[in-house]
């Protein structure tokens, strides 16, 4: 065999961020660790947030990857914070294979402080509201997406995200959340319900055992710092909490940057928008050009492209829930 033969090999990087899920033993409690970097700086090169809105951000990031690891569905969560300060609007979207994206929309010309918190962000009047959209991906006909709509009801988005489970699932859930330039990480626990002859982890437990296990889980997890949960991997974090308990270790996840945009889409968006304001926009412009909030990818739209999207009836698909469409 002749040495003078080369097979090129291209080698696909592995994306470090991981999600593990756990559940103690005999207990009805289980808990997710989040540790997102890769996929949290894609989403800051496409933006260039303000120290603050960041912060608050990467916090929803962690969180939106921490709620969907638990969908019992082939489609994606969907979280908004409609905000009545600086920032408009916040959304993290991320699907049942941890595939994200997320975006933020300032008000114009607005200088933020860089110690500003989420109610100086989002709910300055006291009129910001939290919106999450579960949205299947295989809609039977007629179905609609899921959407819970409460107040934004808490100082921060590990506390808001708690009082919207207690108030909307029922579910005692407990969120420690952290996010900087160059990771996004996440703790959650959850006290499941109990249904008698449906899960063998809360048949071989009592409900006194499930309280107690949850205290304790609880309390150990409320030692951690802010600082600690930023500087240290997901890994490290489970031993030093958790150290004394038995708990069962499930295969790790991967979450990754995805945006699903499509020029379709985005045309199924402007046929939302009808065709007498998309005609006088034309005649204003000569063109529309369109750039996802998400990715910044470029859509252009002429004349013959709108005459086209109205000439032929099609489904419109919305992207976002129809509270605030984006593409």
């Amino acid at each position: 065999m002749s040495n003078d033969t080369h097979e090129s090999i291209t080698l696909t990087p592995v994306s470090t961020d991981t999600l593990q899920k756990f559940i103690f033993d005999n207990a009805a409690v289980r808990g997710e660790l989040v540790e997102i970097s890769d996929t949290w700086r894609e989403i800051q090169n496409r933006h260039n947030y303000p120290p603050a809105v960041r912060t608050v951000l990467g916090e929803m990031v962690a969180a939106a990857a921490l709620l969907s690891a638990n969908l019992k569905f082939n489609g994606a969560i969907i979280m908004q914070i409609h905000g009545d300060g600086p920032v408009r609007l916040m959304v993290v979207e991320c699907d049942a294979n941890l595939k994200m994206r997320a975006t933020a929309k300032l008000a114009e010309d607005v200088v933020i402080d860089d110690n500003a918190t989420l109610i100086d962000l989002l709910n300055q009047n006291g009129k910001g509201r939290f919106v999450i959209t579960l949205d299947p991906q295989d809609k039977m006909p007629g179905q609609q997406p899921y959407q819970g709509i409460v107040p934004l009801d808490g100082e921060n988005m590990a506390t808001v995200i708690e009082n919207y489970m207690l108030r909307s699932e029922q579910m005692d859930t407990r969120l420690w959340l952290g996010a900087n330039d160059g990771i996004s990480r996440g703790l959650l626990l959850q006290k499941l319900p109990r249904h008698s002859g449906k899960d063998d982890q809360v048949e071989q437990s009592s409900e006194e055992d499930d309280l107690e296990t949850w205290n304790r889980a609880v309390m150990l997890a409320s030692t951690l710092k802010q600082e600690e949960l930023l500087s240290t991997d997901i890994n490290t974090l489970m031993q030093r909490l958790f150290w004394e308990e038995t708990i069962r270790v499930f295969d790790p996840a991967h979450p990754a940057f995805h945006c699903s945009c499509t020029r379709e889409k985005v045309g199924n968006m402007l046929k939302m928008l009808g065709e007498a304001e998309v005609e006088d926009a034309l005649t204003d412009l000569g063109h529309l050009g369109i750039n996802c909030d998400f990715c910044g990818k470029h859509y252009d739209f002429d004349k013959v492209d709108c005459a086209q999207l109205f000439a032929v009836e099609a489904p419109v698909a919305t992207l976002l829930p129809a509270s605030d469409s984006k593409h």
